[in-house]
């Protein structure tokens, strides 16, 4: 095994573990090595967002796709790191531009969702919502999502619905529910408080 493949390896280990902060020294030690190394670029940018560092994420995941340029696994790195950054018209253009080769791609219609109901385009964003639950029925943060929307839209039995849907999916939407701005209207909502209550 070469010295690159090995401090690769070691890197990758540590890189599964969440222990982005160990394997960032040999990400660099590797692209000392091999400037243009796209695993090595693309998963320093992943540790380097994973620490909220989403600059310098940017500048990997930019140098990797001059490399391979519309890398469908860089690119979905770069969208989640502009979503996070507010930069959501660039975020969304990359969307738009797997979603029309993918146009089931989850992970981008995700993000998309996420864009469109930020952007307060709650109806879209639902839609966004049913394509990737036509896949993922159970998928409790899609479910989760949809039904804020719907809050936002007043949909109240359908925002309802689809909140029970995401609690059945997981507990943890109870506690979410009860602390998020969208469902202040439903606080006198004898259904809401039903679906909160522990």
């Amino acid at each position: 095994m070469s010295e690159i493949e090995n401090t690769l390896e070691k890197a990758n280990s540590l890189f599964l573990e969440k222990k982005f902060l160990d394997a960032m020294p040999m990400y660099d030690k590797v692209l000392i090595m091999d400037p243009n190394h796209i695993v090595a670029l693309n998963n320093k940018g992943y540790s380097l967002s994973k620490l909220k560092d989403h600059v310098n994420a940017l500048l990997c995941y930019d140098k990797a796709l001059q490399i391979i340029p519309n890398d469908k696994t860089i690119l979905t790195n770069k969208v989640s790191s502009l979503r996070k950054m507010k930069r959501y018209n660039e975020a969304i253009n990359y969307c738009n531009l797997i979603l029309e080769t993918n146009p089931n791609d989850t992970i981008m219609l995700y993000h998309k969702e996420r864009i469109l109901f930020s952007w307060g385009n709650y109806g879209d964003s639902v839609s966004c919502c049913d394509m990737i639950l036509g896949s993922h029925p159970e998928n409790g943060e899609v479910l989760f999502d949809k039904s804020i929307s719907l809050a936002m839209l007043n949909s109240v039995d359908d925002s309802l619905d689809t909140l029970n849907k995401a609690i059945m999916a997981s507990q943890q939407f109870k506690i979410k529910a009860k602390n998020h701005k969208a469902f202040t209207k439903f606080h006198d909502s004898p259904r809401f408080l039903q679906l909160v209550s522990d």
